[in-house]
Order: C-alpha cells, then sequence, then structure tokens
C-alpha cells in the first residue's frame, strides 16, 4: 500500500465507480467501498489487488486477503472465498487505470516553493550547501550534510551523519544512518513498469518506496527506482559503485559489493554478502543465495536462481569452474578447426 508521507489517496471509492472508469458491466454491489490498492500479500477485504495468471502468483493469489481483485478475462482458478473477480481483458491496463483512480498525483515529487519548506526538520548540526532544496514534512538528521544543488522530496527521511554529495535527487525514500551517496545519484524515481498493448504503453502507477538502511554507500550517477507497490530495499552495509542501475521492488541483502555498470532489473531478491562484479546483468526475478559472487560481464536471465556460497561467470551464468571448461572446450574446438 502505498505511504501517505508520499503519495495521497483520493479514496474511497465504490465498486460500482471503478467498474464505469474500467468499462466493465455494473456490479450488483455497487456501493461496496474500496479504500485502496495493494499487491496480493499485502491486501485486505478492503482493497483491491491483481493477478494476471502468472505461475510465480499463484500461491500468493490462492493465500490473498484482498476483497477485490482484477483476473482475465479466461479466468482465475484458485480464487480465495469471498473475493470479488473483476474479469478484464489487460489485467496490466485495468491496474493502471484504477491505481491512477486512487493516486491521480503519483508521478512526481511537489517540490517547494522556497528552498527549505517550512514544516521540514533539520537536525542540531545539520550543514546544508548552497540551492538545496527540502520539501514538505522532510526530515535530515543531525549531523549530515547535503552538498550543492541537491534536492530532497517531500516526507523524505534522512538519518544522521550522512553525506549528500553535489546534485543528488531523492524522493519517496527512507535513507539510514551514516549512508554517504555520491553526486549525481538519483533515489525513488518511478520504476520503468508498463503495460503494452497494440495501441502502444499504458505507464503503471509506482507507488511504493526505496528503503536505504545504514552505512550504506551509493556511488555517484547511480540510479536506484522506487518499487510499485512495495519498496526497493538497499540492505545495511551495502556499497554500490557508480553508474549503477536497480529496478523497482529490488532487494539487495547486508553487505553486498556493486561494481559499476552493474543492471539490476526489476523484483530481484539478491542475499547478504554477494558480489556482482563490473557490467553484470541481473533479468527480472532473478534470485542470488547468501555469499555467491559473479564475475564481471555475467548475464543472469529473468526468473533464474543462484545458491549462495558459489562463484558464477559467464552468459548465461553457471558455476565458474563449467564456465572456464567451457571457454577451454570453444578453445580447442576453434583449434582442431583451424588445423583442418
Amino acid at each position: 500500500m502505498a505511504d501517505p508521507r508520499f503519495y495521497r489517496n483520493h479514496g474511497p471509492v465504490t465498486l460500482g465507480a471503478l467498474c464505469a472508469k474500467l468499462g466493465l458491466a455494473p456490479p450488483p454491489d455497487g456501493m461496496a467501498a474500496i479504500a485502496d490498492v495493494a499487491g496480493l500479500e499485502g491486501a485486505g477485504p478492503q482493497h483491491l489487488s491483481f493477478y494476471n495468471g502468472a505461475r510465480d502468483q499463484k500461491q500468493a493469489f490462492a493465500r490473498s486477503r484482498a476483497g477485490f481483485c482484477l483476473v482475465p478475462e479466461a479466468g482465475a482458478e484458485g480464487a480465495p472465498d469471498g473475493m470479488t473477480l473483476l474479469p478484464v481483458k489487460s489485467v496490466g491496463h485495468a491496474f493502471a487505470a484504477a491505481a491512477a483512480l486512487f493516486y491521480p498525483e503519483h508521478g512526481q515529487a511537489l517540490w517547494p516553493q522556497q528552498a527549505i519548506d517550512p514544516s521540514a526538520r533539520i537536525g542540531a548540526g545539520a550543514a546544508l550547501a548552497p540551492h538545496v532544496t527540502v520539501g514538505a514534512g522532510a526530515e535530515i538528521g543531525e549531523r549530515t550534510r547535503i552538498g550543492p544543488g541537491s534536492a530532497i522530496g517531500p516526507g523524505v527521511a534522512v538519518g544522521r551523519d550522512c553525506e549528500i554529495g553535489a546534485g543528488v535527487t531523492i524522493t519517496h525514500a527512507y535513507i539510514g544512518d551514516g549512508v554517504v551517496i555520491l553526486p549525481g545519484a538519483r533515489i525513488g524515481s518511478p520504476g520503468f513498469g508498463f503495460a503494452s498493448s497494440k495501441e502502444g504503453h499504458a505507464k503503471l502507477p509506482q507507488l511504493g518506496r526505496v528503503i536505504v538502511q545504514d552505512q550504506v554507500e551509493i556511488g555517484a550517477n547511480t540510479t536506484i527506482d522506487r518499487g510499485a507497490l512495495g519498496d526497493t530495499v538497499i540492505g545495511e552495509g551495502t556499497k554500490i559503485d557508480n553508474l549503477v542501475m536497480v529496478g523497482h521492488n529490488v532487494h539487495i541483502g547486508r553487505h553486498c559489493f556493486i561494481i559499476s555498470q552493474v543492471g539490476i532489473a526489476g523484483s530481484c531478491e539478491i542475499g547478504d554478502f554477494v558480489v556482482l562484479a563490473g557490467q553484470v546483468g541481473l533479468g527480472d526475478h532473478v534470485r542470488i543465495g547468501t555469499g555467491a559472487r559473479f564475475a564481471g560481464q555475467s548475464g543472469l536471465p529473468s526468473n533464474t536462481s543462484y545458491p549462495g556460497g558459489t562463484d558464477y561467470g559467464g552468459l548465461p551464468a553457471r558455476p565458474i569452474r563449467e564456465w572456464v571448461r567451457d571457454l577451454a572446450a570453444i578453445k580447442a574446438l576453434r583449434r582442431q578447426t583451424e588445423k583442418k
């Protein structure tokens, strides 16, 4: 569910009004109230959720407590008792329209008309360089220093003893204590989520947050997108190099090393003490166990899992000894071919 510090909910919305917005037939119980949108696992009886029929969502759908759920026109097996199903042609497009009904101002943060909004709270000993902007309700912790031209969005909380470089943008985020953010980083921008069809691409509202835990370092010009409905999380003590891309709903564990030009697609789960060397690329929904390490330019396809405590390399990534043997076999085959 969306954090009220960052998003204004225009609900509740009646079921009848929602169906009218989505072009669905009027329901028998049109006056039933829907309070908010939520993911399958976090939804309650007063919430609207969505299920697109994907295999990895089946268990969450069966367990969900959502009172209302958008599902494919073909139907959805395993719906919990009491859930009102709303069959639609495109679940993604329908959810985008529904979320926009609750959160019409879901896009960018609303910046203040003056540099420091009067409702912002600045801790003792904090130092703000020239041209820093701090939005309404934001909090800056004690002894935190913010470089020139940086922008802290409405509702953002920054902890104590942080170092934030010049030209940094932080929105829709909570930042822990002792965090270092180098110049040009962008934290909390909308995730890259769209519902696509022959008519084009409809933007899916991104209503989540970014949580950066204590003692994290984030490199120059690195971007970390906020979650779609849940959170993007960077675990305690993790160090992220320059020019890294972290997609929406990614969970990165504690004390990881993520080196320059790594790209992490949405909804990846990365365990503690993981090392991603330069230019490693992760598809969406990748799972990595604690202590795994990946050689530079490794490629991890979507929906794959990698046990912890192992070194990997190659494209697709595989245990590094296997990768080295494969390279040696290819080299030997080339030599044989050249001799012929």
